[in-house]
């Protein structure tokens, strides 16, 4: 069966402001492809108001209706969505698909490092420039010196695969030196070979008091100073309303990713949608159904396994991240954790947000890591943010913690 290229994926902008733009993906079906869009979306700072999904096992029909940034790079996003379906190749102009044979090799992995005059508000202003120009933050390593200076080291990847060249790399360099200005002193873009980046990656062990406060699996009844309560989340199994799958009901309270984080989580479960509905109701409340089935074709009828799963998709719901401030030693760190996906990917935009959000708070960086963590049974990808406390910290920890976890989360 063959498609026009240009149909795999179609998107139809807003009319008039306010209104969402629609997105229409019309391609073969694979376990996690839901997850893959939506992940490529949230990157994209778009927000799913609505969402129908209908497959039947081996082509799938997705309707997104998104609402996002004025300055939303359409063709760019298209082309991103279209690359996230499953391969092709062409013959006389038309694309046919076929399954994904090979997992896709590992990106090059780049050193951005550069010296500068600190400022505030520094870092974000970094981290939105790479995030315009498709380069992954990997891996960070800042650092502040007694004179003012600030040494940053960035392991990056890039999307568009084109680092290594001189051109990309000039115009990655004029783009930071640009937004940097008169601070600028020193910047420089390598690669660097698989036996470095991998040094590069953190300890994968962490002190024993954050993985018990950040990590609790167990749910309180208040999340995150009280902005979210265990019961604004409800999920509920049925195997009476179809011959063939599970309907899966939830309503919740609306937040950014919400959907990826459904999707993801049905990924790693190993399940598939075969129909699914989204929709947002007035006061951030949402509302989804989905109709699934295992990966043998079956219902979900052991209690256990549902069990598991509603209990999973209820942590996702409530605490896709982790964020925590904390003492370390005399000064004042930032913690920041989200579950890794099985494709060894982190959720996008987190370091941007959260650079964001201590940018608006008028609290700077002294210096900040981010690496991968297993915990139990999964990967964390977890943000250490060390507070320049100068003469005393000016904002109280649990506004930073509020404050960066509602940026997180899509509430500020």
């Amino acid at each position: 069966m063959g498609i026009l290229y240009d149909d795999v994926v179609i998107i139809r902008e807003a009319e008039k402001e306010g209104d969402p733009a629609v997105i229409t993906v019309n391609c073969p079906d694979k376990t996690g492809l839901g997850c893959d869009l939506c992940r490529i979306m949230l990157f994209f700072g778009l927000n799913i108001v609505r969402g129908d999904v209908s497959t039947d096992g081996k082509w799938c029909y997705i309707v997104f209706w998104v609402v996002g940034k004025q300055k939303t790079r359409w063709s760019l996003l298209k082309n991103r969505l279209i690359g996230a379906c499953p391969s092709c190749s062409s013959a006389s102009g038309i694309s046919y698909y076929s399954s994904d044979l090979q997992p896709p090799k590992p990106l090059d992995v780049f050193l951005l490092k550069f010296c500068c005059h600190d400022r505030s508000g520094l870092l974000h202003d970094v981290t939105e420039v790479l995030c315009e120009l498709e380069l992954t933050i990997n891996k960070v390593k800042v650092s502040t010196t007694p004179d003012g200076k600030v040494m940053d080291l960035f392991f990056i990847t890039d999307t568009r695969e084109l680092l290594h060249t001189k051109k990309r790399q000039d115009d990655t360099i004029e783009h930071l030196t640009e937004i940097l200005g008169d601070a600028i002193l020193y910047i420089e873009i390598e690669l660097v070979d698989q036996e470095i980046a991998a040094c590069s990656q953190a300890s994968p062990f962490l002190p024993t008091a954050i993985t018990e406060d950040v990590f609790d699996l167990e749910l309180p009844d208040l999340v995150r100073s009280g902005t979210a309560r265990s019961d604004c989340v409800s999920i509920m199994m049925d195997n009476s309303l179809s011959p063939a799958h599970t309907l899966v009901q939830i309503m919740c309270q609306d937040h950014k990713g919400l959907l990826y984080d459904i999707m993801r989580t049905l990924k790693e479960y190993n399940i598939q949608i075969s129909y699914g509905r989204f929709t947002t109701k007035p006061r951030g409340k949402c509302e989804i159904d989905l109709f699934i089935m295992q990966s043998d074709g079956k219902k979900i009828v052991d209690p256990n396994k549902q069990t598991s799963l509603s209990s999973r998709l209820r942590m996702e719901l409530l605490r896709p991240l982790r964020v925590a401030v904390m003492s370390r030693g005399p000064d004042t760190e930032l913690l920041v954790a989200n579950p890794v996906e099985l494709s060894g990917k982190g959720r996008p935009l987190v370091f941007y947000d959260i650079t964001l959000a201590l940018k608006m708070l008028g609290t700077c960086i002294f210096s900040a890591e981010v690496g991968r963590h297993l915990i139990g049974d999964r990967e964390w990808e977890v943000y250490r943010v060390l507070l320049d406390e100068g003469e005393g910290l000016s904002v109280s920890r649990n506004k930073i913690e509020e404050g960066v976890w509602k940026m997180l989360m899509g509430w500020e």
